[in-house]
């Protein structure tokens, strides 16, 4: 009941050491007043004794009173604290992910596209107050989703993406341009791409350095990741008749000047991801160089609890003036 019970005026609390003193007074004045006549019988007398022994009643009532006075002086009061977040710098992002047949290279376990996906879901459960979009691209490029504030959206659509759905190939001008396509009317504060590929631009009609100047008169910046292990990986070579893939050691080959470039024209930053321990670790720098500014409003609100002690100081005082005018009015 008391638990959250706050004082704005502890000091008073001072007040409280002058109790026992006065009760210390009045115990050594009541004896220094009481009167003794000895008389050699009390036969013929009526004697009712209760009523002098209480008195002292109505002493200890007043000092409940003033007991009570000041801890109302006190200022017993609880605090209700509401907080209202505000984000003063909104980051849109769009992941521009490649989903050709290499991102099925098992360099990364369980390959590279599963532990790409695993990753950036982390991603995006840690900013919950961004938009977030996904591209996927390949020989050609598309969006999965547009940028968008619900999460389960964004996480909805990356467990979807897979390979196949486009005509294969890496073609990371497309991918480039049509995540810049989706920023492009952002009016959040920041924009960004993290654009991901493991491989060498060998398709689309787009240009990648045309697509990294799109991205800087947009002011857009742009991370860029390689993604794959230094040498030899086993990755997709044919089909088996049943339809599954062949696998085979394959030299990863990344463009990684090209990657380089685009992270420094538009102002971003280029990472290598060998393993999935460091494809972590470079979401998680992303992370923490990409913040967003969130305003932290708390408002205060006090209940006053002194009336009720008030009221019980009233309730003392005005028992003992009725009890002292009244049954004790005699002894006093």
């Amino acid at each position: 009941m008391f638990e959250n019970i706050e004082f704005a005026n502890p000091e008073f609390f001072w007040l409280l050491l002058l109790l026992p003193l006065a009760l210390l007074w009045y115990f050594f004045k009541r004896k220094n007043e009481m009167a003794s006549l000895r008389i050699s019988s009390i036969k013929g007398f009526t004697v009712s004794n209760w009523a002098s022994k209480a008195k002292p009643v109505l002493f200890i009532m007043r000092l409940l009173a003033l007991a009570a006075i000041v801890t109302a002086l006190a200022r017993p009061q609880t605090e209700d604290i509401s907080t209202r977040t505000k984000t003063t710098k909104g980051i849109d992002i769009v992941m521009a992910i490649d989903v050709s047949s290499s991102m099925l290279a098992r360099d990364l376990k369980p390959n590279r596209l599963s532990a790409l996906k695993e990753v950036a879901a982390n991603f995006i459960k840690e900013r919950p107050n961004d938009r977030i979009g996904i591209v996927g691209y390949a020989g050609e490029s598309y969006t999965k989703t547009p940028i968008t504030s619900d999460k389960t959206i964004v996480l909805n659509a990356l467990n979807d993406i897979t390979y196949g759905e486009l005509e294969d190939g890496t073609a990371i001008g497309m991918g480039l341009a049509t995540a810049v396509n989706r920023l492009k009317e952002s009016k959040a504060v920041s924009k960004v791409i993290i654009l991901l590929t493991d491989g060498v631009n060998n398709s689309g009609f787009i240009e990648p350095k045309t697509a990294a100047d799109l991205a800087v008169e947009f002011g857009i910046k742009t991370y860029t990741i390689g993604l794959g292990t230094n040498g030899n990986a086993l990755s997709p070579i044919a089909y088996n008749s049943d339809g599954s893939y062949r696998y085979g050691m394959r030299e990863v080959q990344i463009d990684e000047d090209l990657l380089k470039e685009i992270a420094n024209v538009t102002g971003g930053k280029y990472f290598r991801a060998t393993d999935n321990e460091s494809l972590e670790e470079i979401y998680d720098e992303i992370n923490k160089l990409e913040k967003t500014e969130i305003e932290e409003f708390k408002y205060y609100k006090y209940e006053e609890k002194f009336r009720p002690l008030i009221f019980l100081a009233g309730i003392f005082l005005l028992l003992e003036w009725g009890l002292r005018n009244s049954i004790f009015k005699s002894f006093i």
